[in-house]
């Protein structure tokens, strides 16, 4: 290997390898890429939307808090004898399963018991009827024995601020901090909250959070399901509603083995819900939070629940019964609550219908997640492409390259897509998709930079003798093609143009120079589409050859290919000489194969790229011997054996040339418009026993084969060789040819 080859190879490595530990450097957490993860984010957003079932879960139904609602009951916070007369129709006359509260009741509604203390104290004598109005007026209290015994959860807010806010009554933590067993565990950590009235808690005492996890973006992708607070540990909102459908399963954490683990490790596989022998296992990811599983656009029309106006359920609209079984959750879609949130479905969402579509997979036992061995899995991916890459393109050219990095892209998709359907695995992929783009990028622009400087060495060496086409695969391993000479078998042909002289002389030296152009031209053009390299112009005549630089196991076939080809281009040439009553030009084509020396040779002075041999000047003997037979091709019997079947075969003679004591039968392939068919079938077989005859010296059935030969096949392309036979025969008559004769006709001028 050059070193010109081993640099560019070491650069293109080097740019591979930069690629890859930028992208190691990301998945491994030692330094984040802001825009990777913002890729990933639009991937996983494009891919949730993709997903979406965006049908109707009739299992949940959202009592909206809307502005028609509004404007029939009144400005919020109602009065809460309204919520407790909202209570009362759920439970008793829609005989709801479950109502979860997407709604904060940290403050007191006195509904007018101040005045009424106020009034008590100024009149002491109304203090004993009074105080019967006082129980009227409590409309906490109405609230509170409307929710009493009844599956109802009720809503709370966690916070985090300096002071510590905390209104209302937490609910009991969902399990015991000993079960962590110390372990560091990263869940959301909360020092506020507001929560509802003691009298509410008292009455409802199952509750959840209904904080989400925005990300940098501002989008909710997430929710806690288990959050801490003041190191107690308290559930979401819609596990809350689920655990109190489901019958009340206890919760413990799973807690990650650590036979491969530091004992500090701070993540949780997740959560486990037990009642009996029943268990359900639910994954999370390092913040003990999962994935939102969006069924839809959102809002009342958006077509993934039910949304019902609370106004209406209060005026008993609503069919009795209409809400039976069915999970309820109450929030409000109006935009002056402030609980819509922007979500990578829709900027404008409801809050109400996060939790809903969080229940929604809790029922269904599918919650997206990204575990917290997604930075391995992420590492791995990375590895492995990389690997895929760095042995794959290197060997492949530019399409192929493409084609294969998007093949590779979309198969990382799709095993990315399948683990988000089969197992609600969220995966990153964007870190892989863009060191596919990288490597292939790299290693193609270095590569167009490289080849070309290959490309254009290359063409200084071989441009003028070999195609383009050939050059260009050159440069794919320019190592292997230098211009020093070797000894390998190739095919080689000698082209010679006949009644030149007559042509030239009825032409203009301008016309004559045309004629000379478009013929070598078109003959050229023949010889390069057949992988050919030209080797020189030798006045009239052109030489040529197959096999070199670039190796070709097929050289022969493509050698008689092109000369098939370069007669039919010879027809074109000469009908424009007819039509301008110019005489036509004739050819005359010789190819062998053998062992010939190939390189560049020549003087200090001028060198070429040329071949040398004995199978080179047999080659040009075989083209001379071309008028002698009266046929436009021949080629030799190593050329013929090279090309095998690939054309039908005419043994034309065995003959032993000048300057060679060793025989060589001729062969000429025949034309494919006659191969095949009955007539040609019959001459064939006649020359066959006029060959045979003629070796075995029996002159009469020679001749007699021959005489039917010219009778029958008059106008076929063989007349003429027919003909040379009958004439030789007449020769050997007189002059016998000597003992031991091996059948071979002897010729003693080039």
């Amino acid at each position: 290997m050059s070193w010109r080859a081993a640099f560019s190879r070491s650069v293109r490595g080097s740019l591979v390898l930069a690629a890859v530990l930028l992208a190691l450097v990301h998945a491994s957490g030692v330094w984040k890429l802001g825009f990777i993860e913002q890729i990933d984010r639009a991937i996983a957003d494009a891919r949730l939307r993709a997903q979406m079932p965006r049908t109707l879960d009739p299992r949940i139904v959202v009592v909206d808090i809307d502005e028609a609602s509004l404007a029939s009951i009144g400005r919020w916070p109602w009065p809460r004898d309204r919520m407790a007369a909202l209570a009362d129709e759920l439970f008793a006359r829609q005989q709801a399963a479950v109502v979860g509260f997407d709604l904060l009741f940290a403050e007191p509604d006195d509904g007018g018991l101040q005045a009424l203390d106020k009034l008590a104290a100024a009149e002491p004598t109304l203090q004993p009827s009074l105080s019967r109005l006082r129980d009227r007026l409590d409309n906490d209290a109405r609230f509170a024995a409307a929710l009493a015994g009844r599956p109802a959860v009720l809503g709370f807010y966690l916070t985090s601020d300096r002071a510590s806010h905390q209104a209302g009554v937490l609910p009991e933590p969902v399990f015991d901090a000993a079960a962590l067993q110390g372990r560091p565990i990263a869940f959301t950590r909360w020092n506020g909250h507001a929560a509802s009235l003691p009298v509410l808690a008292a009455a409802a005492p199952a509750a959840g959070f209904f904080n989400a996890l925005p990300d940098d973006d501002g989008l909710v992708r997430s929710v806690p399901l288990i959050a801490e607070h003041n190191g107690r540990h308290h559930e979401a909102l819609a596990l809350a509603v689920f655990r109190r459908y489901t019958g009340g399963p206890t919760v413990a954490p799973v807690l990650p083995r650590d036979r491969w683990l530091p004992r500090d490790y701070s993540g949780l596989e997740g959560i486990v819900l037990s009642q009996g022998a029943q268990t359900v296992s639910i994954a999370v990811d390092a913040r003990v939070a999962v994935r939102i599983p969006f069924r839809g656009a959102g809002g009342p029309r958006g077509g993934s629940f039910e949304y019902l106006s609370a106004g209406d359920v209060l005026a008993g609209h609503v069919p009795a019964g209409h809400l039976a079984g069915k999970l309820v959750l109450i929030g409000s879609t109006t935009p002056g609550l402030f609980d819509l949130r922007a979500t990578p479905v829709s900027e404008v969402f409801p809050g109400v219908e996060v939790h809903a579509n969080l229940l929604s997979g809790l029922l269904d036992g599918r919650l997206p997640v990204q575990p917290d061995w997604a930075g391995g899995a992420e590492v791995a991916q990375l590895v492995l492409t990389a690997g895929v890459l760095v042995l794959a393109l290197p060997r492949l050219g530019p399409v192929t390259a493409l084609l294969f990095s998007l093949g590779l892209a979309v198969l990382l998709v799709g095993i990315n897509l399948w683990l988000y359907r089969a197992h609600a695995l969220v995966l990153p992929l964007a870190s892989a998709l863009l060191l596919t783009s990288l490597v292939y990028a790299g290693t193609t622009v270095w590569g167009h930079i490289t080849e070309g400087r290959i490309r254009r060495s290359l063409a200084r060496l071989f441009g003028s003798y070999v195609p383009p086409e050939l050059v260009v695969e050159m440069a794919r391993d320019p190592a292997r093609y230098d211009m020093r000479a070797e000894n390998r078998v190739l095919s080689i042909m000698f082209c010679d143009m006949r009644n030149f002289t007559r042509v030239s002389e009825a032409l203009s030296p301008e016309d004559l120079r045309g004629l000379v152009n478009t013929f070598f031209s078109s003959m050229t053009a023949a010889i390069r589409e057949q992988r050919g390299t030209l080797d020189k112009y030798i006045g009239d005549a052109i030489m040529a050859f197959w096999g070199a630089p670039v190796a070709d196991a097929d050289h022969a076939t493509h050698a008689v290919r092109a000369a098939l080809a370069m007669l039919e281009r010879m027809k074109l040439l000469n009908h424009d000489l007819r039509e301008r009553a110019l005489p036509q030009i004739g050819l005359g084509i010789g190819i062998n194969t053998g062992l010939v020396c190939v390189g560049d040779m020549g003087s200090d002075i001028r060198r070429s790229y040329t071949v040398m041999g004995d199978a080179v000047n047999l080659a040009s003997r075989v083209e001379a011997l071309t008028r002698h037979y009266g046929l436009d091709l021949l080629v030799g019997q190593s050329t013929r054996e090279a090309a095998g079947d690939a054309f039908q075969w005419l043994e034309v003679d065995h003959v032993r040339v000048k300057g060679k004591q060793q025989a060589v039968t001729l062969f000429t392939p025949v034309p494919p418009p006659l191969a095949g068919t009955v007539s040609f079938a019959e001459e064939m077989r006649l020359w066959r026993l006029a060959r045979h005859s003629h070796r075995l010296q029996d002159w009469h059935r020679a001749e007699a084969s021959l005489s039917e030969l010219r009778a029958r096949f008059a106008d076929s392309p063989f007349a003429g060789l027919y003909q040379q036979f009958t004439e030789r025969i007449s020769e050997y008559r007189t002059s016998p040819p000597p003992p031991g004769w091996d059948g071979a006709h002897t010729f003693d001028s080039k």
